[in-house]
């Protein structure tokens, strides 16, 4: 253990150093939807808290789909960076930015034409269906804003830059919560809400991060050199579609796992509306601890994005596996804190104790699928770094749609075990990813190491 610890460490603080702004910047992406279950949890009722589990099922495909896109321009600056083209650094931000707009535009669009008429055909509870409406409509329209912030904030992570997104989301957050309970519980002469009052405070949150978030990448001098070729006239294909070529199949990747646990949120409110609600309190839950994950992840992109580059396949290798070693840390620590205090917990969201004794036994379940859940976020983050976003995104689809979710239905709803049962296929999905990205790595990175010319993945 003593000399793996010194074979990685410098790899371990350069990691930690870009990976720890990443994690809090990424919690406050999940912490806008946790504090808005917090609020509703303790201040309204379990219908109002089912029909946020309905709506976090809805959103979060459209949602993953925006972020997804806009991660492409992350391993795409730092491979520029690397090899010292500010001037194409700059080209991709005007390009990422336009195509982040339409892409926005277009998954509001989607949700208001598509998803909104269609919410009361998907079997739910007519209480849940009334509540979620409105609900729904304001997070889809966040999404535009939210996508412009990831913007800015992806073109900085891409350079090395992570603490001025961490501290924006940190501020959001605040805004996000006052605004909440101000808006629910109807403080200060303004006319109680309800569930309403959590989607009008979200979409003034990232309103007010995409102004400042952009507002801190134009005025700062650091980027000065970056931003010279920064131009609205700049905007061409090629560099769309270069963005479109890694950001696309990542969306999908992110698809195939949300939707996955998505499905599983919708098998769950067929079973009840305690068990749909103890779902929405132990996902937000594992939801937390999985940006800590993808904190590591976005570190492994960018230093893999770095050394892959210019060809740095040896100290690719190490750094990537340092990362590995960062996350199983992490996630196993954890893992110990759900099984501890899994009846605990839930209290922090809400307090109907038929729902609390449902989500302390989902934790269980929850803190075995840490591990595989930090893993394989950081294998999709290191091979997305090198270029590789094609078979990791096949592995998803098979991991969460040909094995997680059929044998989430077989033993929650056909075997009757209920919505432990669904969560039982959500661990194996998990699994799966885990171990087939961890083989992808191995296998692709071994062959890069071992070649003195740099070759981009054509799967």
């Amino acid at each position: 253990m003593k000399a793996i610890y010194h074979k990685y460490r410098p790899f371990y603080s350069e990691s930690l150093k870009l990976a720890i702004p990443v994690m809090i910047s990424q919690l406050g992406h999940i912490m806008v939807q946790i504090s808005d279950s917090i609020i509703i949890g303790h201040f309204t009722n379990k219908v109002s808290l089912a029909a946020v589990s309905l709506v976090n099922s809805l959103f979060m495909i459209p949602l993953v789909v925006g972020m997804g896109i806009s991660y492409g321009l992350t391993p795409l600056i730092a491979q520029n960076n690397a090899r010292k083209d500010f001037k194409e650094c700059g080209l991709l931000l005007s390009n990422s930015l336009m195509l982040n707009l339409l892409t926005g535009i277009a998954l509001f669009s989607a949700i208001y034409f598509g998803t909104l008429p269609l919410i009361g055909h998907l079997g739910q509870a007519p209480s849940v269906v009334k509540a979620a409406t409105p609900y729904l409509f304001l997070l889809s329209l966040s999404i535009i804003p939210l996508l412009i912030f990831n913007t800015f904030k992806q073109f900085a992570e891409g350079l090395g830059f992570t603490k001025q997104a961490m501290k924006i989301s940190i501020w959001g957050n605040v805004i996000n919560i006052c605004l909440g309970i101000i808006f629910v519980k109807g403080l200060f002469g303004i006319h109680p809400m309800g569930i309403k009052g959590v989607g009008y405070s979200t979409l003034i949150d990232r309103c007010v991060m995409a102004v400042v978030m952009s507002f801190y990448v134009f005025k700062s001098p650091i980027f000065k050199g970056y931003l010279k070729s920064f131009a609205i006239k700049n905007i061409d294909r090629l560099r769309g579609l270069q963005i479109l070529k890694i950001g696309a199949p990542v969306a999908l990747q992110y698809i195939f796992e949300v939707s996955a646990f998505g499905g599983a949120s919708i098998l769950i409110g067929t079973i009840g509306v305690n068990q749909q609600a103890a779902h929405l309190v132990a996902l937000n839950l594992a939801s937390a601890t999985y940006m800590m994950a993808t904190g590591v992840s976005a570190a492994a992109a960018i230093k893999s994005g770095n050394y892959f580059g210019v060809s740095d396949h040896k100290n690719l290798r190490l750094a990537a596996i340092s990362n590995y070693h960062i996350v199983l840390i992490l996630m196993g620590i954890t893992a110990v804190i759900f099984a501890v205090g899994r009846n605990y917990l839930p209290w922090i969201i809400t307090s109907d104790k038929d729902v609390i004794i449902i989500a302390s036994q989902l934790l269980i379940i929850a803190a075995f699928f840490q591990l595989f859940d930090g893993t394989q976020v950081v294998g999709l983050g290191v091979l997305r770094g090198m270029g590789d976003v094609n078979i990791p995104t096949f592995i998803t689809f098979l991991a969460y749609w040909v094995g997680g979710l059929p044998i989430g239905y077989l033993l929650g709803i056909k075997l009757k075990m209920g919505v432990y049962g669904v969560w039982y296929g959500l661990v194996l999905g998990l699994a799966i990813a885990s171990v087939l990205l961890f083989w992808r790595f191995n296998l692709i990175s071994k062959r890069h190491r071992d070649t003195t010319v740099p070759i981009f993945a054509k799967d």
